[in-house]
């Protein structure tokens, strides 16, 4: 027989996993400086947003019933106006137009583009893009209820003010404070009912 070995070779040890490094400590980024209201950044939001789309001015879009009147407005809406590189005059105005309208707004393009221009006060616009779709509703601005008959003393006050729309709303605000009773009533939705 043969003897056992006394010194067994050694079992080979398992090789230990690595010890990863600890990433450096970044120091924590020190907050400073005034806050800023939030109104100061919005402007800056609207404009990158219009622009993006085309728009040089937002109120293109805001005013579209003034600039081209009810009927025009009912059945179009603007989409964007693209200026020749590096100018900003001469531009394409492009409208989205609601179905068999498109006709009728060829015919009226060139007043159109006399309307906006007016409305830019310089040639901002050479033509007109029509693009077939559906046009953007806007909700009818609210109509004003009839003026009511204001004091002579506040009417001779209203007489100094050179703006006739806001005369006339001046007026019917001084109207309807006459004709009230007591304080105004709110109807001020709570939890999904209204008081």
């Amino acid at each position: 027989m043969t003897e056992p070995e006394t010194n067994p070779t050694p079992k080979a040890a398992k090789p230990r996993a690595a010890a990863k490094p600890k990433p450096p400590a970044v120091p924590e980024r020190k907050r400073g400086g005034a806050a800023r209201a939030v109104a100061d950044m919005l402007p800056d939001v609207g404009r990158a947003a219009f622009r993006r789309f085309g728009f040089v001015q937002s109120s293109v879009v805001t005013r579209w019933p003034e600039i081209v009147g009810e009927r025009y407005a009912g059945v179009s809406s603007p989409e964007s106006i693209r200026f020749p590189h590096g100018a900003r005059s001469e531009g394409v105005l492009t409208l989205v137009v609601e179905g068999a309208h498109a006709v009728m707004m060829q015919h009226v393009a060139p007043a159109i583009v006399e309307r906006v221009n007016r409305f830019f006060g310089y040639p901002a616009v050479a033509r007109i893009a029509i693009r077939q779709g559906a046009a953007v509703r806007r909700p009818a601005p609210a109509k004003l209820r009839p003026a009511v008959a204001v004091s002579t003393e506040i009417g001779d006050s209203l007489r100094a003010i050179a703006d006739p729309e806001l005369r006339a709303c001046l007026a019917g605000l001084a109207g309807a404070l006459a004709t009230s009773n007591g304080p105004p009533v709110m109807d001020i939705p709570v939890m999904g009912k209204v008081r």
